[in-house]
């Protein structure tokens, strides 16, 4: 029997970590791929093969595939998890950053997957991993791009997965809630340093208060579940198309689908601890 073999980008920790840690103790061959290859020490001890891969560069891309394909001559899964939260609002953040969010969080995965497929289509089997979050059904203040990018993903794994359907390979969207990972600390800095000033300041300071602040840190699933729910799907004769897991995944994403859209606007600001004064812009 052939051993399966599986890519996972962003893995140097949180999910990525979890996932990689958790398809070797299935008996995958599993690569890990991340900028920081000095972070995945404990996953080389663990006998996963690392990789050093920037998603935004193609170059590193191709090399870290056609090494993948050298050495174990397939790939049957790819777990397209690299990806960061930047948040502030749209008339504060650059458009550099706009386009960096973008080629992270949906290019690279894109990139990544144009890669793979051919190699899937020629052995008539694979799966396509792409992990989205809550973010790509509902909306929060101050989160545009980074909800931009996630419904994106969401709508190019519903395209992608018609297409690849005949050639026996599947797309699975793993859409997380609330997970103790360093993304909320990510996010909330960006937040904070691009509209904690001005006329969004109110807001920032109330959102990134409730992205990772202490009440929210206690709420979070750990990175473990979402590694489960990939190992459940990748292993699945005819995985969900869907799967939403950790906390407030799937009440948020059943609430968004009940509530108009303003009805949820409001929702939001009291979820989120956005006051009038906030609003407002005052302090």
């Amino acid at each position: 029997m052939t051993t399966k073999v599986a890519l996972v980008t962003g893995a140097s920790a949180g999910i990525g970590e979890a996932t990689a840690l958790k398809l070797k103790a299935q008996g995958y061959t599993v690569y890990a791929a991340a900028r920081r290859v000095e972070r995945m020490r404990s996953l080389a001890a663990a006998g996963v093969h690392v990789l050093s891969m920037d998603v935004t560069d193609d170059a590193s891309m191709q090399t870290a595939m056609t090494r993948i394909i050298a050495e174990a001559g397939r790939i049957d899964v790819l777990v397209n998890n690299a990806g960061y939260g930047s948040y502030g609002a749209v008339e504060d953040v650059p458009l550099s950053e706009a386009r960096a969010q973008f080629d992270v969080n949906v290019f690279g995965a894109v990139r990544l997957t144009q890669l793979a497929l051919p190699h899937m289509r020629a052995q008539r089997s694979g799966t396509i991993v792409n992990i989205t979050s809550m973010g790509g059904k509902i909306h929060t203040p101050l989160g545009a791009w980074y909800h931009g990018t996630k419904f994106a993903l969401e709508a190019i794994s519903d395209c992608l997965r018609m297409e690849v359907q005949p050639f026996g390979i599947d797309v699975v969207v793993i859409e997380p809630g609330g997970i103790k990972t360093e993304w909320a600390d990510i996010a909330a800095d960006k937040l904070r340093v691009i509209s904690g000033k001005g006329a969004y300041a109110g807001q920032a300071r109330a959102m990134a208060e409730s992205m990772n602040g202490e009440a929210s840190r206690k709420r979070q699933s750990p990175p473990q579940l979402i590694a489960d729910t990939i190992a459940k799907a990748v292993s699945a004769r005819r995985p969900r198309t869907r799967y939403a897991v950790g906390f407030g995944a799937k009440p948020m994403i059943f609430l968004r689908s009940l509530l108009s859209d303003r009805a949820f606007d409001g929702f939001m600001r009291m979820a989120t601890g956005i006051s009038r004064t906030a609003l407002a812009g005052k302090p």
